[in-house]
């Protein structure tokens, strides 16, 4: 599947039905490799980035995770992502620039798997001190995401009503208006 960037915007989605098929060295690189030329603050790329697809260490950080988020056991692969603001731009009014750059690797990243037929889908649901013990991060950094990826799967009986909902559409984006502004805040860019 190669799309354009406009139609891997278009059609990303943070999907939660997974195929539990292993990705491809290829593909765990090709979306690794995305994130690695995301742009950054002085080009300090603060970003690192663990690719955990090894048994033994996915299903135990796969154990980091609530009951809500039961529908990422499937996975064959979970990117962690975590930094440290002195690795990175640090300015005036509480600009730390870490978490800016990290999320634009990780966007590149959701591009990059989308364009090859991959779900990846960032959470905030976990349970960062333990995640950070599995894997060995050092305290220095925060455990920013975690990025479910695999394929679609199938199997949506690990799936709530509302996440079921929102796997069958698109959740309503907020009207452009209250956040889209032209020249001062509040004056609608009209979008």
């Amino acid at each position: 599947m190669n799309l354009s960037v406009a139609e891997a915007v278009e059609r990303r989605r943070a999907l939660r039905v997974l195929s539990p098929e292993p990705l491809t060295d290829e593909e765990v690189f090709s979306m690794a490799g995305a994130a690695r030329l995301a742009p950054s603050c002085n080009n300090n790329q603060p970003w690192n980035l663990i690719a955990v697809r090894g048994k033994e260490r996915l299903d135990a950080l796969k154990g980091c995770l609530p009951r809500g988020n039961s529908w990422a056991l499937s996975s064959p692969l979970v990117f962690a992502v975590c930094s440290q603001s002195s690795d990175d731009c640090e300015l005036s009014d509480r600009r730390d620039y870490h978490l800016f750059d990290c999320g634009l690797a990780i966007g590149e990243l959701l591009l990059c798997a989308t364009g090859m037929g991959i779900i990846a889908h960032p959470i905030a649901g976990y349970d960062p001190k333990k995640a950070k013990e599995v894997l060995g991060i050092p305290p220095s950094h925060i455990l920013i995401t975690l990025v479910i990826c695999g394929r679609p799967g199938t199997d949506d009986s690990m799936l709530s009503e509302k996440q079921l909902l929102q796997q069958r559409e698109r959740p309503p984006r907020r009207p452009a208006e209250e956040n889209f502004f032209a020249d001062e805040w509040g004056k609608p860019l009209g979008l």
